[in-house]
């Protein structure tokens, strides 16, 4: 399939790059998983000219960017998730102390007004707060 000597496949496996799997009669049987990786193995030895130890270093290094990058993402998730969490709480607040500013001033109105019923409502519940992105 990659046109490549059989012993060279032995010897990737010795060296520990692949792992295929065996049937009873001791053939390799090898997932997609296995083909990707022998492949990517065979371009950094014959087309890059990468030793076998350089890639050994060359995997490594990419199942710890995998790793890395896993990491990065549910941390990245999890700030998105904290800072709604944050807006939301300080909407909440936000509108609370609005309403309770409202409702001081519509009382001190009403008492500076003496006898004049008329007062502004507000209606602090139809109020949006738009956060810049």
């Amino acid at each position: 399939m990659f046109s490549i000597h059989q012993q060279t496949i032995r010897l990737y496996e010795k060296e520990g790059l692949i792992c295929p799997k065996r049937s009873e009669g001791n053939t390799r049987l090898f997932s997609e998983e296995d083909l990707d990786r022998l492949e990517q193995i065979i371009h950094l030895t014959h087309q890059l000219g990468v030793n076998l130890a350089g890639v050994q270093m060359v995997l490594k290094m990419q199942k710890k960017m995998e790793k890395m990058q896993k990491k990065m993402n549910t941390l990245f998730e999890n700030t998105q998730k904290e800072l709604k969490l944050e807006q939301k709480t300080s909407e909440e607040a936000l509108k609370t102390g609005a309403k309770a500013l409202i409702r001081m001033r519509q009382e001190s109105d009403c008492k500076n007004k003496e006898g004049d019923e008329t007062t502004e409502i507000f209606d602090i519940d139809s109020w949006e707060v738009d956060y810049e992105e």
